[in-house]
């Protein structure tokens, strides 16, 4: 049966080049981006790349896909034409993911380039509202992403995801991702059991775990509460291998989709050594 498991992976040559990267390393699960991620348009999908991507994900076995938007977009940008341009890119992602039957598209909220936290979390909601009256129906949602905290990034917090979905009329229609690198940058010590243990149970007060879609699973090379986004290889950053036999283990998350977005060199031996080493954590734990 397949498990929860996956990384990120390119769609160079075509979306469905993923799906067949993806089964090289060993994903069950895989993340995509929809285009470019550093390009603001892209031409629309034609029926057949729609088609070819479906019938890989079957071929290949992926249990669970799901996107990542582009870095480009900032919905908590304070002035009308980038907040507008940001809203339209956001559009775009979201209709490219119901076309591709993907359950969720990833995005960074952005940033409020010193607006202040609270304009810019006003500004993520209008956002969100904006985009759930342009898709009725639709069955994909936007997942927010948890920031390493640099800067006048949104989004660094519990409190501050909490704060953007409660902002919205329909929070139903988003969620959030969470990154253990990103965690860890902005101060969240995942490291000990207790330190574990304090996020996860702050995750649940504030969000509450149902609203925590899926995770990225990145080691840290900055240290703790650095603000910095810097990932690693599972067990080389100063995260180590113990919060991830917690998170792989903790049932609050069970079933939730996990996608490694870790550095890829040796290409494809990277990869495949971390799905097996994160196996292996749910085995040994499961076997006590």
């Amino acid at each position: 049966m397949p498990d929860r498991l996956g990384a990120h992976m390119s769609i160079a040559g075509g979306l469905a080049e993923a799906c067949h990267r993806g089964r090289e390393v060993g994903c069950s699960v895989v993340q995509i981006f929809l285009k470019n991620q550093r390009q603001w348009a892209a031409a629309p999908y034609r029926e057949e790349e729609v088609a070819a991507f479906r019938a890989a994900r079957r071929t290949c076995r992926i249990a669970s896909a799901f996107a990542h938007a582009s870095y480009l977009i900032n919905l908590a940008a304070p002035d009308a034409a980038g907040w507008a341009r940001a809203v339209d890119a956001m559009h775009d992602e979201l209709e490219r993911a119901e076309a591709l039957a993907l359950p969720y598209v990833v995005v960074h909220a952005g940033s409020h380039l010193g607006t202040g936290l609270e304009a810019g979390i006003r500004q993520v909601a209008r956002a969100l509202d904006e985009l759930a009256a342009r898709t009725p129906g639709y069955r994909v949602r936007l997942l927010l992403e948890n920031t390493a905290g640099a800067g006048a990034t949104v989004g660094r917090t519990f409190a501050e995801l909490a704060a953007m979905l409660e902002a919205a009329r329909a929070p139903e229609r988003a969620g959030v991702c969470l990154d253990t690198c990103h965690l860890f940058a902005a101060g969240y010590d995942l490291r000990s059991r207790a330190g574990y243990e304090a996020a996860m149970g702050e995750c649940a007060r504030r969000l509450g775990t149902r609203a925590v879609r899926a995770f990225h699973l990145n080691d840290s090379r900055a240290p703790l509460g650095s603000g910095l986004d810097r990932h690693e290889q599972i067990g080389r950053g100063h995260l180590g291998v113990a919060p991830f036999r917690r998170l792989l283990n903790d049932r609050r998350f069970a079933g939730r989709p996990m996608v490694l977005e870790t550095p890829k060199e040796p290409e494809p031996h990277a990869d495949r050594a971390a799905l097996t080493l994160l196996r292996r954590l749910v085995r040994t734990a499961t076997a006590r």
